[in-house]
């Protein structure tokens, strides 16, 4: 992270910038490009922001109009995305509002009177509703001076999930000339950021691009057998954390929904199907964390705001490379580790063929856009069958190089997947076969004559007097089938397009056939079991004792409130808490993510608990603000780094610089040699570091730092090199 710091250019507003974070969000650093989007939208530069999920794009748009004294709008797709987006400001005390169709009269009346007033600093609206007379009018009479554009991937047709609604938000020029728009999205190849920037018709934009790769999140890609076995398998992997997991069909989400159940998971299905009240009750009870586990169609997630998804599951392969970035992307948005776990086969791939060419009756689709939707399908087979690291994958595709040599956090760098080997003999086998049988014939019939089946259609074409028939019995269906789907991906097969798609040998099949090329295949077998977490964020037993207990009142605030828990306080905040266990309100406002509200509003309520929590487990709790002994602040920064205490807490007892007592700590990890830096570095960043470090050899920071993009501080560097003996 970046820490807020004053911009020579201009020091009184990066004052005020840096005030406005720590009054309403109690942040005192930024994540990469938040300050360049700032800075952007004060200039009234139209811009074009991609950054990742959980990247902070909203802090983006809500602290230049605190800064500049206006009221901003935001175009927002969904209602329940707005009411958590304005329940979260409102609950930092930012002024913030949002207009759409479940608002009563009475409330509407009172944001309009908020509006003549000028209470406000960001306003919310659906695209259809910002295009409407009324608030056409209000919005000149503000004389709006900018409209951030959120999940602007929707405006696209070349995007993964196109809103026709967004095409007219076009119109904005021409209404507001003088406006700049600002399109913010955490999805984005090269030709949908093309596409975003003409049809909002942005002017000389500036485009801010962030890193894609996600190194909290862990992926993992399994042949999928039993998927109702593997996803509870999974789902017990978290206990009493929040799961999202997506299916093709709803028929799909209610069956594995209560076979969930039926195990005893919190479990229910979501699909555009249900009702809106079923629809609308699901989703509030995930959000209060009344239930662990939602098993849902595409329909949801857009409008989940909800940071603290431990794990997404994939029962059935994503139609794109951009969905499957966006729906795992809903994990671990507090920054926190999360699993992604895709039970993949290729015959769903043959699934979202037959819905993409034949779709429902009320919709259509245009020759152009069908092919690039089967071309992103095409996309999504290839990274799913793919033997490289999954975030070098993923960052590859949206254009942007991995850095380092191994992620750890994938199921190919934690060698939990089978390996190519040669494959050659079966690949002839294969190929052969198709040859033999003289027409093209599907791939599971294919199948079926490699394994020796009997069928009727078998026999009568006399198939099984081929050389070829039963030569592979010895190979389950399950193993068989993604062996010919590797052939057909290294172009030694063809297979036709329609609703009855047939495999067919292209001209490379000739050189394995003739022995002049080899194959590698992946050779599938049971896939490796994951390892069980190591617990809650690195928590120790008592430390992740208090996490329950501080969720538990997190809980139970949000319901006295009508707001979902995360609106409180997120994860992270809550493990911090239980690291340093604050003894008053001083400690507790050093604490990332408690601003000036919160620590009015929530901080005596809090202490009192973790007060109550240590005096039941007989604990020492933070110890009081006291001026160090002379000479004595580095002792007691030791002190402080033992109980695992943050850089922040430490510069506040010890009343020493940051700095000194980033120095302090890179002593302490010299002369002590700590197991974990944990307390002070997140897993991920250690690793990145790590391997940036390793590959860019010596002891000097800079080319790490270069090597990482700036993504990572200096101080990190430094102190995870030192940890891991590279200085």
């Amino acid at each position: 992270m970046v820490p807020v710091t004053a911009n020579p250019t201009d020091p009184t507003q990066s004052e005020a910038i840096a005030a406005t974070m720590r009054r309403y969000w109690g942040y005192d650093q930024f994540r990469p490009l938040q300050m360049e989007a700032i800075e952007a939208a004060l200039a009234q530069q139209d811009s074009l922001v991609v950054l990742p999920t959980g990247g902070g794009k909203s802090l983006c748009y809500a602290v230049p109009p605190v800064v500049a004294g206006r009221t901003d709008v935001v175009v927002s797709p969904l209602i329940a995305l707005m009411k958590d987006q304005v329940d979260g400001l409102q609950a930092c005390g930012y002024p913030a509002a949002a207009i759409h169709s479940g608002l009563t009269e009475a409330e509407r009346q009172v944001i309009d009177q908020g509006i003549r007033n000028r209470e406000y600093r960001l306003l919310f609206v659906a695209p259809e509703r910002l295009l409407n007379p009324w608030f056409m009018a209000r919005a000149k009479w503000m004389n709006v001076q900018a409209f951030a554009i959120d999940e602007a991937h929707c405006i696209s047709h070349w995007g993964h999930d196109f809103r026709p609604e967004y095409r007219r938000l076009s119109e904005i020029k021409t209404a507001f000339p003088q406006a700049a728009i600002h399109a913010y999205t955490a999805t984005a190849t090269d030709r949908v950021r093309q596409d975003i920037i003409d049809q909002l018709g942005l002017q000389q934009p500036r485009v801010l691009v962030g890193r894609f790769d996600r190194p909290n999140l862990v992926y993992r890609i399994v042949p999928k057998r039993d998927v109702e076995e593997q996803a509870l398998e999974v789902v017990r992997r978290h206990p009493r954390e929040a799961v999202i997991m997506y299916c093709i069909s709803r028929a799909d989400t209610e069956r594995l929904a209560e076979a969930l159940r039926r195990r005893g998971v919190k479990a229910a299905a979501y699909h555009a199907g249900l009702d809106a009240a079923t629809r609308s009750k699901t989703q509030d009870a995930f959000a209060a964390e009344r239930l662990d586990v939602v098993v849902a169609t595409v329909a949801f997630g857009m409008g989940i705001d909800r940071s603290n998804v431990r794990c997404v599951i994939h029962a059935a392969l994503p139609k794109s490379v951009e969905q499957y970035q966006q729906e795992t992307g809903r994990a671990g948005r507090d920054g926190l580790e999360a699993e992604c776990v895709l039970l993949y086969s290729p015959d769903d791939a043959r699934r979202w063929e037959s819905l993409l060419t034949r779709p429902a009756p009320d919709t259509t689709i245009s020759p152009e856009n069908l092919e690039a939707q089967l071309g992103l399908l095409e996309d999504m087979q290839e990274f799913a069958s793919s033997h490289e690291c999954r975030h070098a994958g993923l960052s590859g595709y949206f254009g942007q190089p991995y850095e380092g040599a191994n992620c750890k956090a994938c199921d190919i760098c934690l060698d939990e997947t089978n390996r190519p080997e040669d494959g050659t003999e079966t690949a002839r086998l294969v190929l052969s076969c198709v040859k033999a049988m003289g027409a093209p014939f599907g791939l599971s019939y294919l199948v079926e004559v490699l394994r020796g089946g009997h069928t009727r259609q078998i026999q009568e074409r006399c198939h099984t007097t081929l050389p070829q028939f039963g030569a592979l019995r010895a190979m389950a269906k399950e193993t068989l089938q993604p062996i010919v789907h590797q052939l057909v991906q290294q172009g030694l097969l063809s297979r036709t397009m329609g609703d009855r798609p047939v495999v067919m040998l292209t001209p490379a099949a000739g050189a394995v056939l003739s022995g002049q090329r080899t194959v590698a295949l992946v050779i599938p077998r049971a896939a490796a079991v994951a390892p069980e977490r190591a617990g809650r964020g690195g928590l120790s037993g008592p430390e992740a004792d208090l996490f329950e207990r501080l969720r538990e009142l997190r809980r139970m605030v949000a319901q006295e409130r009508s707001v979902p828990p995360f609106v409180i306080f997120g994860d992270g905040t809550l493990q911090e808490l239980a690291r340093l266990r604050p003894a008053g309100l001083r400690e507790f406002a050093m604490v990332r993510g408690v601003g000036e509200r919160k620590l009015a509003d929530l901080g005596p309520r809090f202490v009192a608990e973790i007060a109550a929590f240590s005096k039941e487990r007989a604990l020492a709790a933070g110890a009081p603000a006291r001026p160090p002994a002379p000479g004595g602040a580095k002792q007691l920064a030791y002190a402080m780094f033992d109980r695992g205490e943050s850089l922040l807490a430490v510069a506040a007892e010890t009343g020493r610089a940051l700095g000194t007592v980033g120095q302090y700590l890179e002593d302490y990890i010299g002369e002590r040699n700590p197991a974990t830096l944990a307390p002070w570095v997140g897993d991920a960043v250690y690793r990145r570091v790590q391997a940036a470090a390793a590959e860019a050899g010596g002891t000097y920071l800079r080319p790490v730092f270069d090597a990482l993009g700036g993504d990572v501080s200096y101080e990190d560097i430094r102190i995870v090199m030192r940890h891991a003996g590279m200085r």
